[in-house]
């Protein structure tokens, strides 16, 4: 066959370096982002910070109008603004995370204190002991197989494999060394079992505590049966008065069954930093973005003004830098109106969501969104990843907004979390003695124009982590 050389055309989509560092920005959290424009002025001449007084770039939203909130911190934009409205649940302060002003006021040096965990927390305890070195030895073992709510689950032999070698101790003389650990902070730590965590917690206090005495001889005895028997039938197991178990089951509530939670470790890496601020003004929802979400940068005016009077064999790097530079920042001002369209949208739609709570969340995908906005549905999937905003109920993930939705016998739909939202408040106001069991929740979701079969109803009380009925029974 003779190779021969032909011309046509013909359209293609090819994606610009523009375009791919626009679409890696929009998808990159508050601190990715933060940290691709620190690289970047590092290593780019012709980018640097702006400061706060020659800053102008648009933050805000006056609902379709020009934004005017003028690079301010969302915080800072809402408490200078008229608020008329506020939930019932937390306020500003009650996010779960997204740094308050009062955060910045704390001490630098608490700000960088490590976190206590439960084992160091009983080391210090047991370097300040009286124990031989010996005992110590036996002592830190004990505490290296505790577990993270402070039970010894594993048998005194196998403590005793792990000694060896270097030490060869006895069940003996390993229980006597677990019994002074048992007098460590906090109380009910190094127990074996729940029965023996309570008896420790119940033995510190004083012997006139009411009920003090038959709560040692419930959390000793019929303890497990509390649940199926009742407060009557623990008394008549008892011989006691009715009365008087019911001071002493009160009394057993109020002690810890995970000592080893009051100490532990926080992560010191678990918050986040909200990209959009939301309030209401005069009975409408507003939407900013943070000052943390538009980072503050620019042009060095020098380098620029150089550029200009430079031939272009002597500017050619500088001219390069310059470009790049000005992608950057159409790109970070794309990622911005992004955010603020997609928020936009939302407020929109989920107004109800963000004045009643979860039960008035309206079913909501991805589609939606972006036909509303004019994209593709990817980009809203970029925009919403790992972004966050706060509201007046808290600092949430975009995510929050959106939710899947069941048809109702009304007409209309219910979105999932508004279904979870009503079954957790039918667990609430339940009968401890007779739990709701799955089947007669769906039939009450029913009743209430929501047809829900009864695997649907335990898929989300599995999701909301709340157990089934039988194990929610509790004596009033």
């Amino acid at each position: 066959m003779k190779a021969r050389l032909q011309t046509s055309l013909g359209q293609q989509l090819v994606m610009t370096p523009q375009l791919r560092q626009a679409i890696r920005l929009l998808q990159m959290s508050t601190l990715e982002l933060q940290a691709e424009v620190a690289e970047a002025i590092e290593t780019n001449p012709l980018l640097e910070w702006t400061e706060d007084a020659a800053y102008d770039a648009p933050a805000g939203d006056r609902s379709g109008e020009e934004p005017d909130t003028a690079g301010e911190d969302g915080a800072d934009a809402i408490r200078a603004q008229a608020e008329d409205w506020s939930p019932d649940e937390g306020g500003w302060e009650g996010g779960s995370g997204g740094g308050g002003p009062d955060e910045d006021r704390d001490d630098a040096a608490e700000r960088m204190a490590e976190p206590e965990s439960l084992t160091g927390h009983l080391l210090w305890q047991l370097h300040l002991s009286h124990l031989s070195e010996r005992d110590r030895r036996i002592g830190a073992a004990l505490i290296d197989a505790l577990d993270e709510d402070g039970y010894l689950r594993e048998p005194l032999v196998a403590i005793a494999q792990t000694l060896l070698p270097e030490t060869v101790a006895g069940e003996d003389e390993i229980l006597t060394v677990l019994h002074q650990l048992q007098r460590f902070d906090p109380v009910g730590v190094g127990a074996r079992s729940l029965g023996e965590c309570l008896r420790l917690q119940l033995e510190v206090l004083a012997e006139d505590t009411p009920g003090r005495a038959l709560a040692l001889r419930i959390v000793d005895g019929p303890l497990e049966r509390l649940p199926r028997s009742g407060i009557p039938g623990i008394a008549q197991e008892l011989r006691a008065p009715v009365d008087a178990v019911e001071q002493a089951v009160q009394l057993v509530r109020s002690l810890d069954p995970r000592p080893g939670k009051q100490v532990g470790e926080v992560d010191p890496d678990n918050y986040v930093i909200p990209d959009c601020v939301v309030w209401r003004q005069r009975g409408v929802w507003r939407v900013a973005l943070s000052q943390q979400a538009l980072p503050r940068v620019s042009i060095h005016r020098g380098y620029e003004q150089m550029i200009r009077h430079c031939g272009e064999s002597d500017a050619g790097y500088l001219r390069h830098q310059l470009q790049e530079a000005r992608w950057l920042l159409k790109s970070l001002e794309a990622r911005g109106e992004t955010l603020l369209k997609v928020m936009r949208c939302l407020l929109r739609v989920q107004s109800g969501f963000l004045e009643f709570g979860e039960q008035a969340l309206r079913p909501l995908t991805l589609r939606e969104i972006a036909g509303e906005i004019g994209v593709h549905e990817s980009t809203v999937s970029r925009a919403i990843a790992r972004k966050y905003v706060r509201t007046p109920r808290g600092t949430l993930p975009l995510k929050a907004f959106f939710a899947s939705g069941i048809d109702t016998e009304g007409g209309g739909e219910a979105s999932s979390t508004a279904i979870q939202a009503m079954i957790r408040n039918l667990i609430d106001g339940e009968n401890p003695r007779k739990p709701l069991s799955d089947a007669k929740l769906a039939d009450l979701l029913k009743e209430s124009g929501i047809p829900v079969a009864r695997r649907t109803v335990a898929k989300y009380r599995e999701a909301m982590n709340i157990p089934a009925s039988h194990e929610r029974v509790r004596i009033a």
